[in-house]
Formats: C-alpha cells, sequence, structure tokens
C-alpha cells in the first residue's frame, strides 16, 4: 500500500514534523520525483509513487532521533510498518545508509530516495561535495563518525555515477530539470 501525497503530509503534520523538516522532504520528493521519471524514461521500471511518498516520509521521525539519539530512519520506518505501510518503511529505513544488496543491485527506489536525500541540505539542492562538507562539519567530530560520512559519501558518488550513468544528464543539470516541475 501507498499513501498518496495528501495522505503523506498528513502524516508528517500528525507526527509534530516541524516545517522546516517538511521543506526539506517536499525538495527531496520534486527531486527523486524527477529521477524517477527519467529513469523510468530508460526503462528502469521504477515505482513512482513509492518514491515520492517514501521521500515525503523518510524523516518523519527525525526530530524523535535528534531528541533520543535513536536512530531515526529505523523508527521512522517501524512507525510507517504499523500504519500499514511496509514497503515505503523498507525505502524509509535505507534513507540514510544503503544496505549492502540494495547498493550492488539495480537502481531502486531506495537509491533514488537515499541519493535525493542527500543532494538537499536543508531546503537547497546542492552537490554531494557540499552536503558532505556540512555533514563532516555538524557530525564528523569524532575519527570513527568522520570516517563513516567520508566512506559514505564515497558509495554516494558511485551512486551519482550509477544514476547519471543512465541519463543523458549531468547532476549538475538537475537543478533546472526540478525547477521548472
Amino acid at each position: 500500500m501507498v499513501p498518496s501525497l495528501e495522505e503523506c503530509a498528513d502524516l508528517l503534520i500528525k507526527s509534530h514534523v516541524p516545517e522546516h523538516i517538511i521543506e526539506h522532504s517536499r525538495k527531496v520528493c520534486g527531486i527523486a520525483a524527477c529521477l524517477g521519471r527519467l529513469l523510468n524514461g530508460q526503462g528502469a521500471g521504477l515505482n513512482e509513487g513509492k518514491i515520492a511518498a517514501a521521500s515525503w516520509l523518510h524523516d518523519i521521525a527525525k526530530m524523535d532521533g535528534l531528541r533520543s539519539g535513536e536512530n531515526h530512519s529505523a523508527a521512522g520506518a517501524e512507525l510507517l510498518r504499523k500504519l500499514g505501510y511496509p514497503e515505503i518503511a523498507e525505502i524509509v529505513r535505507q534513507h540514510v545508509v544503503l544496505d549492502a544488496e540494495t547498493y550492488k543491485g539495480d537502481i531502486g527506489e531506495a537509491m533514488v530516495v537515499h541519493y535525493a536525500d542527500k543532494r538537499v541540505k536543508h531546503t537547497v539542492l546542492v552537490s554531494l561535495e557540499d552536503r558532505f562538507r556540512d555533514l563532516k562539519e555538524r557530525y564528523g567530530e569524532r575519527p570513527a563518525a568522520r570516517q563513516w560520512l567520508e566512506d559514505l559519501e564515497r558509495q554516494t558518488k558511485d551512486l551519482e555515477v550509477r544514476i547519471f550513468g543512465r541519463l543523458a544528464i549531468s547532476p549538475d543539470s538537475l537543478g533546472s530539470l526540478v525547477e521548472e516541475k
């Protein structure tokens, strides 16, 4: 089952998600939806409804995670499972870190949402370099955390090459395509 965008907005409001996180999610959704359409134009066979819903809901538990220190992607996935959205929950669970099997597989919905989230700093589309610079400044004080972010950055850059290798555009041109929609 896939919630509509209106149902997603209601879920965010009922979960007391702050407006700035809703705006971040709206931007991630725009990027993910654009990539889904473009990839489907190349025969990817992605479910665009799942991409839209998961990108809207990917940070549904972000504030709880910041307050409690719990993993917000796992908490968001658990909430969505309980609400009857197991397929969306699985994508949300992987929006921070992709499972190894997902990463090695064909480009799927979880990859698109994961990548789109990494391209949005707050509510602005940025390069992966800019996004990871910000993440390292905010969360990379400890050597282990910095190494984890550097590994994630390498993986995400590889994912970017895989995604855009299927498309006739560059990552830099994504902004103009999203703004047109």
